[in-house]
């Protein structure tokens, strides 16, 4: 709300000041005090939702604002007048006045049975779940939306990572380690999803002490579309004559949910989450959920393998930098390239090749492309990927120090099932089909240039952006 300050008007108690990023660069007690408690630093992001919120508006509109401050620090609730006026200027930021301040014991009981409802409701609406430890880093993560399956692959395979990592936080440009009370509530977007998202964050452990974990959910503000609103945004209707889907439709959702469970509580043993274990046993959970994640990786490519051989199949291009979507792939597989001692050496930032596909599809085939170079590369080589513009095709190059393809193995490695003798690694042999098959739905191709013992070069080719389109 915005109005007047109190009838009263009252001596200044405190002063603040915020810069342009909306993090706060010096404060006065009480105001600094209250800030260092809800998990704040200084410097740092505003750690009180409701200050926080009104410097926002503030800084949106230009406009000085003087509202109501209402805070729980968890054992004191804060009644607070405060007046935000934004800086003119390149570097921006808010000058922040307390006239008022008073303080009420928190009601313990109040605050557990909020905490427990908040819990609840959480976890009924939630769409994914992920397990993290103190460090806010994924232990094991589960979800249920169908388009987060990629995130929930990514946190499965990519473990003990702090989550943020894998997400996009709306309007944050801060990184880990970051007091998890300034990411509860947060607005994120997600790769591969539409939807808008929220994140909730529930400590685990004793409630007067630091917490052991996290529960993390992500909730969305609307639902998954159902298949007809699917097929009205594609102006194409579910008919009589639509082929059916049995993988996709019936098979996948039904087996994807125990399996994760499996994966979860395997990993959850694993890393003596419950308890002490001995270590036999731990690698026994070790192998459970390595098997499981190799399942639901089957299970994956055979639902996109079902997808991209319908008739109906057809990719959502719009402009895209490649640039970018090669960056992200080689982010989201950095843990897995420093596990083996690879370097990914990936466009530089300001590096940029525009383009005319789906990002998705795209981003795709290069985690693919980058996850076979990684398994084949040796420890301690790198993996290249490079840009290059090649008439109407804008090319995403992705070479390897492998062991190389003969003739007959580059003429075979694009096949159905083709693992070209590998054995135990869990693949599927449709990685390199799908990412063609994709390829070559956007208008683009998908081939290879290699020689024994000189590596591999897998290039992804897609139209390039129109000058009409850039301008």
């Amino acid at each position: 709300m915005t109005g007047l300050p109190p009838a009263d008007g009252g001596a200044v108690l405190a002063r603040a000041t915020t810069d342009g990023q909306g993090r706060l660069v010096d404060a006065d007690e009480p105001l600094l005090g209250l800030h260092l408690r809800c998990g704040g630093e200084l410097p740092g992001a505003l750690a009180i939702p409701a200050l926080r919120e009104a410097v926002e508006r503030a800084c949106a509109t230009g406009l000085k604002r003087a509202a109501p401050l209402i805070a729980q620090d968890g054992s004191e609730m804060v009644t607070a007048w405060v007046e935000i006026e934004p800086v003119a200027g390149a570097d921006g930021g808010c000058q922040i006045a307390v006239r008022q301040w008073h303080t009420l014991p928190a009601t313990p009981e109040d605050e557990r049975v909020a905490a427990r409802r908040r819990a609840r409701l959480a976890r009924q609406t939630a769409e994914f779940t992920a397990r993290l430890d103190a460090r806010q880093c994924v232990v094991v993560a589960e979800g249920h939306a169908p388009d987060l399956a990629g995130l929930a692959e990514r946190m499965i395979t990519q473990p003990a990572r702090p989550w943020t990592e894998f997400v996009t936080i709306e309007g944050s440009a801060h990184h880990q380690p970051l007091h998890w009370r300034l990411l509860d509530g947060a607005p994120v977007r997600i790769a591969g999803s539409e939807r808008a998202w929220r994140a909730v964050l529930l400590p685990v452990g004793e409630p007067a002490g630091a917490p052991t974990g996290f529960e993390l959910h992500f909730v969305a503000d609307t639902p998954f579309p159902t298949p007809a609103e699917i097929g009205a945004s594609h102006g194409k209707g579910k008919t009589g004559s639509e082929p059916a889907r049995m993988i996709g439709r019936e098979v996948a959702p039904v087996l994807r949910q125990p399996i994760a469970r499996i994966v979860a509580n395997a990993e959850t043993i694993r890393s003596r989450l419950m308890g002490p274990l001995a270590e036999e046993y731990s690698g026994y959970a070790a192998d459970i959920a390595a098997a499981g994640q190799h399942l639901l990786a089957l299970i994956d490519d055979l639902t996109d393998l079902e997808v991209v051989e319908s008739a109906e199949f057809t990719t959502s291009p719009d402009r895209i930098d490649l640039a970018e979507v090669a960056r992200q792939a080689a982010g989201i597989l950095g843990v897995k390239s420093r596990e083996r001692g690879i370097e990914i050496d990936a466009p530089k930032l300001g590096e940029s090749l525009a383009a005319t596909a789906e990002f998705r599809r795209v981003l795709q085939v290069l985690l693919n492309l980058i996850g076979n170079a990684l398994r084949y590369a040796p420890e301690g080589s790198q993996v290249w990927i490079r840009l290059e513009q090649d008439g109407g095709f804008a090319r995403v190059i992705v070479a390897d120090q492998g062991p190389g393809l003969d003739a007959a193995q580059q003429a075979r490695v694009f096949e159905k099932f083709e693992r070209l003798g590998r054995s135990g690694d869990g693949g599927s042999g449709l990685g390199l089909y799908i990412s063609r098959r994709l390829a070559r739905a956007m208008g683009g191709e998908l081939s290879v240039e290699s020689a024994p013992g000189q590596g591999a070069r897998f290039i992804l080719s897609v139209p390039a952006a129109s000058s009409a389109a850039a301008a």
